[in-house]
């Protein structure tokens, strides 16, 4: 069998290890790949890629750090590299650092609403609640159906007391998703605090009946 055969083979099996679940033979598959001086460093970087994800999958965050900056180091560009090591650092608690590379990842020219978003949300945490919005609205701009944009973006006009455009975000996220009770309750409490008793308690009743329809389904 030939290298390329043989490659080709690993990646077939390695991906199909990964939608079975079998992460541990998927990364054995990854690895053996990795170890063929024949292939191209596209592939090498998507390997690693992959490695990253798994290991994450794992809970191994260390390797999956490293699996991550090896395939930047394979492949300057690989801005889904640059993306997933932003959401780990995004979950570690290291907000700027995140910012920084989701704006890496977007520097490729691809447009991420999710990448924005993630932004956003760091942005958001860090009380710098202009950036926030201006990065919410540039996902909304990639994707005018991402529910949780407007619901995000929403919940930092309520913050700025921009209570039209906060209302007019919330409306749309549920507009969007019928059953967000999040929303639903976020919004009861603005025409609460705004004075509009009766549309609030209308809220936080859907909202309760909502979640409490979600925990059944849960149980």
């Amino acid at each position: 069998m030939t290298a390329d055969k043989e490659i080709s083979n690993l990646m077939v099996a390695a991906y199909q290890y990964q939608k079975q679940g079998k992460l541990s033979l998927a990364i054995k598959s990854w690895n053996r790949l990795i170890e063929y001086e024949s292939i191209s460093n596209d592939l090498k970087a998507n390997a690693y890629v992959n490695l990253g994800y798994l290991h994450k999958q794992q809970g191994s965050i260390d390797l999956a750090y490293e699996n991550l900056s090896k395939s930047i180091g394979t492949n300057p560009n690989s801005s889904e590299a640059y993306y997933c090591l932003g959401y780990i650092e995004q979950e570690k608690g290291n907000f700027n650092e995140a910012i920084d590379l989701f704006k890496s990842a977007l520097s490729f020219g691809k447009n991420d609403s999710g990448a924005y978003n993630n932004i956003a949300n760091c942005y958001d945490i860090l009380n710098k609640t202009k950036e926030a919005i201006d990065n919410y609205t540039r996902a909304i701009e990639i994707d005018e159906k991402y529910v949780a944009a407007y619901y995000n973006r929403g919940n930092c006009y309520s913050k700025i007391a921009e209570h039209d455009l906060a209302l007019k975000d919330l409306t749309k996220a549920i507009e969007l998703d019928k059953n967000f009770y999040q929303a639903h309750y976020n919004r009861g409490s603005l025409y609460k605090r705004i004075g509009n008793d009766k549309l609030a308690q209308k809220d936080f009743k859907k909202a309760e009946r909502m979640a409490n329809a979600d925990l059944e389904n849960k149980t």
